[in-house]
């Protein structure tokens, strides 16, 4: 269950200091860029403890697609960002890819 916490813990952190990134304006607002650095090394960390007990593959999937999913959200709310179709269409293949990967791969290690 702890693998699972350290997992949630790196997309936020990733998820933050992508946001973060986008708002420091190419690193000329100070604290955003600040926060960007901490997000991600702080989710850099969190991925490595996640990867004591998790299959690489498997958690760098699971990372990196929630981190897309929930920074195009967060884009869309806070930054006024649009998708078009292809976009959703391209998110929805790495949420299946996903969730293939982790109902039926048989090296799945959690």
């Amino acid at each position: 269950m702890r693998t699972y916490i350290y997992l949630v813990c790196a997309i936020v952190c990733e998820v933050l200091g992508t946001n973060a990134l986008n708002a420091s304006d190419g690193f000329t607002r100070l604290w955003f860029s600040l926060a960007a650095v901490v997000g991600y090394a702080a989710s850099l960390y969190c991925l490595s403890l996640t990867l004591r007990h998790m299959n690489l593959a498997v958690a760098y999937a699971l990372w990196g697609a929630l981190g897309i999913v929930l920074t195009g959200l967060a884009g869309y709310f806070f930054f006024r960002q649009r998708l078009d179709m292809a976009a959703i269409s391209g998110i929805g293949l790495i949420i299946a890819g996903v969730c293939v990967i982790s109902l039926f791969s048989k090296t799945v290690g959690h």
